[in-house]
């Protein structure tokens, strides 16, 4: 059996697809209904306190879906992710896979694949229930920036995969490389707070789903795709590099 059978066979039988695609979907058919009835659930669960909205527009849906999954949706991410790429973690396991092949790239690339074709559908899916439901309920998105959104997404969750198994390369725990990623994805946020450093940070990709369909520019994001792709070669490179280097 191909490592590349195995890692989907993997993926399949232990149901983590379904972990990512129902927290994807879920938010993205939640994300919209929630921007357009936002000022009746507060009426309703506010405990009689009136609150004014002013009227959503169809930005508004994607706002809400990007502001779940940007959380919940990207800790089970990198869960998953971690799950796959920390291989090592047993040792047992690290010897088994690493007795079979030539190069630790032949065990890397496959799990790298499959775990980023996994979270990206999950996350196209997500995207696409949001934006069908944005229409149905409040209005149209513009197709060109909404599609340059998901593209900018997806790019940022590649380097989110590539982070994990760089961390996974060095981490002795699935935990351990899930905490390390979280912290690392955590910091560049902060570090964003300073607006001319932010724009090129990676995390500045989060919002352009949210951002792009309500009328900002595509240049505003292109720095910060140029710093993604340097990084994902980065994080990629370090996992092998740890992973030849790596004593079990």
């Amino acid at each position: 059996m191909s490592l590349w059978r195995l890692e989907w066979l993997r993926l399949l039988r232990t149901r983590r697809w379904i972990a990512l695609l129902g927290v994807y979907v879920f938010f993205g058919l939640l994300g919209p209904l929630s921007a357009r009835y936002l000022g009746e659930i507060v009426e309703r669960f506010g405990g009689g306190v009136q609150v004014t909205f002013p009227p959503p527009v169809p930005a508004d849906g994607m706002i809400q879906y990007v502001s779940n999954v940007s959380q919940v949706g990207l800790l089970v991410a990198v869960v998953v992710a971690a799950g796959s790429l920390t291989f090592d973690a047993k040792p047992e396991m690290g010897v088994f896979l690493r007795t079979r092949v030539r190069r630790i790239w032949d065990i890397l690339f496959p799990r790298l694949a499959v775990s980023f074709i996994a979270i990206g559908a999950a996350f196209v899916l997500g995207s696409l229930a949001a934006w069908y439901e944005t229409v149905v309920l409040i209005g149209t998105l513009p197709a060109g920036a909404t599609l340059t959104g998901i593209a900018f997404g997806l790019l940022y969750l590649a380097l989110v995969v590539a982070i994990v198994a760089a961390a996974g390369s060095r981490a002795k725990s699935v935990l351990g490389a899930v905490l390390v990623t979280i912290v690392v994805l955590l910091a560049m946020p902060i570090i964003g707070i300073v607006e001319s450093v932010g724009r090129w940070l990676p995390s500045h990709l989060v919002g352009a789903l949210a951002d792009l369909p309500g009328g900002a520019a595509v240049d505003d994001f292109l720095p910060a795709a140029a710093v993604t792709v340097l990084m994902i070669g980065l994080a990629v490179w370090l996992a092998v590099r740890w992973a030849e280097r790596r004593e079990l």
